[in-house]
């Protein structure tokens, strides 16, 4: 999708950063990964004030949800690989709330505990790549698409 318009580096910077979002709400799945493989921790250590702060305050996860819907999204004096990229790490945030409302679910099964400890796994993994290749996308100045979610992302901003 070049025919947006090149990007700058700033911009490169700034469209990598809403990604922190679903990053850090996906860190609660990765409970029995880090359980099994505690070397894998040392990968999210830079993330750890981060985490302490996003889980010490009260509803912050719906405070920067809005605030980047509202403040970025919506708003047009924006670049649009910016405002493209913050949605985008909204709508992995959607699906992560949604997951975890399907893992709480699950959870309700008696004997449940290995199907909840693959799905945790696989969500978390899953956010992890996902993440993992918008931000390269960014990072080299392209669009990151993903089947379903740059869909809905394309139809939110204009």
């Amino acid at each position: 999708m070049s025919w947006r318009g090149s990007t700058t580096v700033s911009d490169r910077l700034f469209a990598c950063l809403p990604y922190l979002l679903p990053l850090v709400e996906v860190f609660a799945f990765g409970t029995f990964l880090f359980r099994d493989f505690p070397l894998l921790q040392i990968i999210f250590l830079p993330l750890m004030p981060l985490l302490k702060i996003y889980y010490g305050v009260r509803y912050a996860g719906l405070i920067i949800f809005f605030a980047l819907w509202l403040l970025v999204v919506r708003n047009e004096k924006i670049s649009h690989f910016i405002r493209f990229n913050t949605m985008q790490a909204i709508v992995l945030d959607i699906v992560i709330v949604l997951c975890s409302i399907l893992t709480d679910m699950v959870g309700l099964v008696p004997s449940s505990g290995f199907a909840i400890q693959t799905l945790y796994t696989t969500i978390f993994m899953g956010i992890v790549a996902a993440v993992a290749y918008c931000v390269a996308q960014s990072v080299l100045g392209r669009y990151a698409e993903i089947p379903a979610i740059s869909d809905a992302v394309h139809m939110q901003v204009r």
